[in-house]
């Protein structure tokens, strides 16, 4: 394998910084020699630079958004190279391929890159025990490295860091395949309790999101934009408008074609010296709309669509075992269930906001940003510029849940900057945000089994449809593999006789990835259809859930039915489907929540368990009956995600995921008329408020050494169905359309 060469001086400078030191880092020629490797091509590098005063300084490439990627990235790095944390310093990574994949999505910032963290670290320990090993004429073997200096036990010699700095700098990168990790061991950091490096500032109000980033005769600007998707301006008078104090210009922006894809939704912006003037100046705005071929979109409608399609529509076998079909022809007993999800929005903290500066043939764009070199692409595309010519900036993030992955917003700024000659911030109000968004799909489903006469499940048959994602992207108009692999062609099933297929639906309006993706939608379904099997066959929810999955065993494709599966990117072999992973989580969330002793206590509770991003989740709800409505009392969540770098930020975001669920499965919906979006707040699109929350969430996760699952977005899918099972507990009411406030009293 080739060498990866150093290059100091220009990393340095891509940093901004001309201290003498040590620095690795991957350069053009160390990327072509990676892509040779898929591993290392799929999972990108992160930087690292010793100063001479000791100093270790550590790009992270992927994006924070409260879920403590600047805390465990360096963290990780750190312990590995035996670096002091409080001598660590984190440089956030601008838009650029030569960090490799930067997108912050699908749960992957340690999973999908966890060994190469290691290495990296490793590699500059090596350096660094070389350079001290040259310099005293012993082994290299015989040193050792932590506590932020080279050590030498057998002469209780030692060097700090800095003092080998330029002597490691011009020695070569050890190898891949020489690179010596640490033993877990010696990991000091590992499963411990880690500081959120960027919580001072943000609880001082010292954090830079996007809204904070000001730059001289900075513009700021507002859009009204077409309520339909498709839709463009039919006429405007922007005299009123122009008249607002403050007001500068207004700029039409062209609306796009389909696929819809990152394009920005055209209309009309107004630009304004702040952003109340903007604001006002948009409300004064005489507009009318062509409301394009969606404009006649209604959910409501759309939802029997998507029924009739269940029923009626063209389908595809994706799985197959056994003879389903005659299985339920012969069955003693059927069990039919369907299953309804609605849209749901981002509805992040932090409302979409960008600024961006076009001047000297280059553009300059800050923004909170999940994606900086797909938003780069995109702005250098709309612009006509080359990649290299535009530089993204990125902050930090208040919630990004998927939506800041969609560079529409920035393309917008870039385009308005453009236009006036001037820096410009567009900024979103909750109004843009909400009715504006990538919506997570809406989707229906049903489910038919089959049971013998002592009452074993002989069959089961799964029809899906929803408007897959690759709706605003390329025209589909069926789901993909990517998103029916989210808890439907991986679910393990102990039934002989399986089969499912996915059905027709058109998208109406733009479909994103929204936390935890298509497996909320079937996790909601297939968990609450077991629960109802359960009911069925006269049995314990949790037995049931037990006998279904069946016996443990590692499942294989041909047991599943698929000939291939996508497994979030990772191979089997590495991430198999592990049903006493399953039965681990379920059996300790069970205990947590004293699920065999339920009856004693008077509580409903109910029971789920999904596997989602190559993390196993069980959640257990409790809920009681009150004078206003249904209550959700307590919560347990248990997770095996492998090998966990931040035990602390693993465990609130398991909490936050049973917040964030709860407030979907409650509440939740977005609905469509004439193709705009009806809701347009908090007043109308509800979430979770404090007094919602339940007293208690218990999150635990299991200690392992496996290879590292996702987490930010495992924790959502089984706690809508485990609500959904234990308000039938309460009331005997099956939950089978969200949200439950639309059927059901919720205080």
């Amino acid at each position: 394998m080739e060498r990866i060469v150093l290059c100091r001086r220009s990393f340095l400078l891509g940093l901004g910084l001309t201290a003498a030191g040590l620095a690795v880092g991957a350069t053009p020629r160390a990327l072509a020699a990676a892509a040779k490797d898929p591993v290392l091509e799929e999972h990108p590098e992160v930087f690292v630079q010793v100063a001479e005063s000791g100093q270790v300084s550590i790009v992270c490439q992927r994006s924070e958004m409260g879920q403590g990627v600047r805390s465990s990235i360096p963290a990780l790095i750190a312990d590995e190279l035996g670096a002091d944390p409080s001598r660590v310093t984190i440089v956030q990574a601008d838009g650029d391929k030569k960090y490799g994949d930067q997108d912050t999505d699908g749960s992957q910032s340690i999973r999908g890159q966890y060994e190469t963290l290691r290495r990296i670290g490793a590699a500059v320990r090596m350096m660094l025990i070389a350079a001290a090993a040259h310099r005293w004429r012993v082994p290299v073997a015989t040193c050792v490295a932590h506590d932020h200096a080279v050590f030498h036990p057998a002469s209780k010699r030692s060097l700090a860091f800095g003092a080998l700095a330029s002597e490691a700098a011009r020695l070569p990168v050890p190898l891949r395949d020489a690179i010596v990790l640490r033993p877990l061991a010696e990991l000091k950091t590992r499963g411990k309790i880690l500081p959120l490096v960027d919580g001072p500032a943000i609880v001082t109000g010292r954090a830079i999101y996007g809204a904070d980033v000001r730059l001289p005769n900075m513009l700021t600007a507002v859009i009204a934009r077409p309520p339909v998707v498709g839709g463009s301006v039919a006429r405007y008078d922007a005299a009123r408008t122009l008249a607002v104090p403050g007001v500068r210009r207004v700029v039409e922006l062209a609306a796009p074609a389909r696929p819809f894809g990152f394009k920005p939704l055209g209309g009309l912006a107004v630009v304004a010296d702040g952003t109340w003037a903007a604001m006002r100046g948009r409300a004064a705005l005489d507009v009318s709309w062509n409301g394009g071929d969606n404009a006649s979109y209604d959910s409501a409608l759309y939802r029997e669509e998507l029924s009739r399609s269940l029923r009626d529509g063209p389908s595809r076998v994706v799985r197959r075992t056994g003879d389903a079909a005659a299985a339920l022809a012969s069955a003693a007993k059927l069990v039919v269930a369907e299953y309804h999800t609605p849209h749901l929005a981002h509805a992040t903290m932090e409302p979409l906001v960008a600024v961006a500066r076009v001047e000297g043939g280059a553009c300059e764009v800050w923004c909170p940003t999940q994606d900086p070199q797909g938003a780069r692409a995109e702005v250098a595309s709309a612009l006509g510029l080359r990649e290299e010519q535009v530089t993204v900036h990125v902050t930090l993030l208040g919630g990004g849940f998927g939506r800041k992955s969609k560079p529409d917003f920035i393309v917008e700024a870039a385009l308005v900057a453009r236009a006036v000659g001037a820096p410009v911030r567009v900024q979103w109000t909750r109004e843009d945000d909400l009715q504006h968004d990538y919506y997570h799909s809406t989707s229906a489903q049903r489910l038919v089994a089959g049971l013998d006469a002592a009452g074993a499940i002989t069959a089961w048959h799964h029809r899906v449809a929803f408007p897959s994602i690759s709706s605003t992207f390329k025209g589909a108009t069926a789901p993909s593999d990517g998103e029916l692999q989210q808890g439907v062609t991986d679910l393990p099933l102990a039934i002989p006789n399986v089969l499912v297929e996915p059905c027709e639906a058109h998208g109406k309006t733009r479909i994103g990835w929204l936390r935890s993706v298509a497996n909320t939608y079937h996790a909601f379904a297939v968990q609450s259809f077991i629960d109802e099997l359960a009911h069925a066959r006269g049995k314990d929810p949790l037995d049931n859930l037990l006998d279904v999955l069946g016996p443990d065993r590692v499942v294989s494709l041909e047991e599943l039915g698929v000939a291939k599966l996508p497994n979030y990117g990772q191979p089997l072999t590495a991430h198999p489907i592990d049903t006493g992973r399953h039965r681990r989580v379920l059996l300790r969330a069970a205990e947590l929540a004293g699920w065999r002793e339920r009856g004693q206590r008077g509580r409903a509770l109910g029971i789920a368990v999904h596997r989602s991003f190559l993390t196993y989740v069980a959640a257990v709800v409790s809920v009681k009956d009150s004078p206003a409505g249904i209550v959700v009392d307590e919560a347990w969540i248990v997770a095996d995600a492998g090998t966990i770098v931040n035990v602390e930020r693993v465990e609130t975001q398991l909490q936050g995921a049973v917040v964030f669920a709860l407030g979907h499965a409650l509440l939740g919906e977005i609905t469509m008329k004439a193709g705009a979006t009806v809701e347009s707040n908090y007043r109308d699109y509800r979430v979770l408020r404090v007094g919602q929350v339940p007293r208690a969430i218990h999150a635990e996760v299991v200690a392992s050494d496996g290879r590292p699952g996702g987490i930010g977005e495992p924790g959502v899918p089984p706690v809508a169905p485990a609500l959904a099972n234990a308000v039938f507990a309460l009331t005997g009411a099956r939950v089978r359309a969200l949200p439950i406030a639309r059927t059901l009293r919720v205080a």
